[in-house]
């Protein structure tokens, strides 16, 4: 007789290049790999115990995302966090952002505009006492929501940017306080516009928090020293 007893259905499988790319790429988010560093297919190779192949097609997909170089015969590098690398990110980073913002706004739903204000009570539980690695996290959190609630699968494609911008890049950066407030209030004029369904309005905002940022850089471009960060 058949048994009665549910099965649990079988976790998928995922593909070992993904897998691969996966470990890799959250190793450099969280700087066990640091920008600049060189990534060397025999020592990958050894320390994650995968044959060469399946490395060289993760790396291609990590070159496809902009964290790493592959060069010939030298192996990959993980992007450095000039200042030029950084604006040139951010400036993709104010047109995903404010397009996905819009969507939000056309398609804002309750549950997505509370899980809005969560991830913003949740950055300003990091302000005092000043938690930068718990805020950098909150801010990505935010922006990856604001690009969920777009619903828009090309729009999400674009992600890693925001990751790339808070996380890879954050060293170059630095992010103080006074930034993150600016910041979270300007999440929450963006998510005051997501929930009253202004696309218009909600993209202006999000454009212009980015176009801050941009300018905080640009002001510091002839100052190696520090530079005033990504608090975006």
């Amino acid at each position: 007789m058949p048994s009665s007893r549910k099965r649990t259905p079988a976790a998928p499988v995922i593909p070992l290049v993904d897998e691969i790319a996966s470990v890799i790429r959250e190793r450099i988010y969280t700087h066990r790999y640091p920008t600049g560093s060189w990534l060397r297919q025999e020592h990958l190779s050894a320390e994650l115990g995968v044959s060469r192949t399946p490395l060289r097609e993760a790396l291609r997909i990590l070159e496809q995302e902009g964290l790493v170089q592959v060069k010939a015969g030298q192996g990959a590098r993980v992007v450095t966090g000039d200042l030029d690398t950084l604006l040139d990110a951010y400036q993709l980073r104010a047109v995903v952002d404010g397009l996905a913002a819009r969507l939000a706004a056309e398609r804002a739903t309750r549950s997505g505009v509370r899980l809005l204000r969560q991830a913003i009570q949740i950055q300003q539980a990091t302000i005092e006492p000043w938690e930068p690695r718990q805020y950098t996290q909150s801010n990505v959190d935010f922006h990856e929501q604001v690009l969920n609630l777009s619903g828009n699968d090309f729009v999400l494609g674009q992600s890693s940017i925001i990751r790339m911008t808070a996380q890879v890049f954050a060293p170059v950066a630095l992010v103080s306080p006074d930034t993150a407030s600016r910041a979270i209030g300007e999440h929450s004029a963006i998510a005051d516009a997501i929930e009253a369904g202004d696309g218009p309005g909600a993209e202006h905002l999000a454009r212009d928090h980015i176009e801050a940022t941009i300018a905080q850089l640009r002001a510091n471009r002839g100052d190696d020293s520090r530079r005033t960060g990504d608090a975006s």
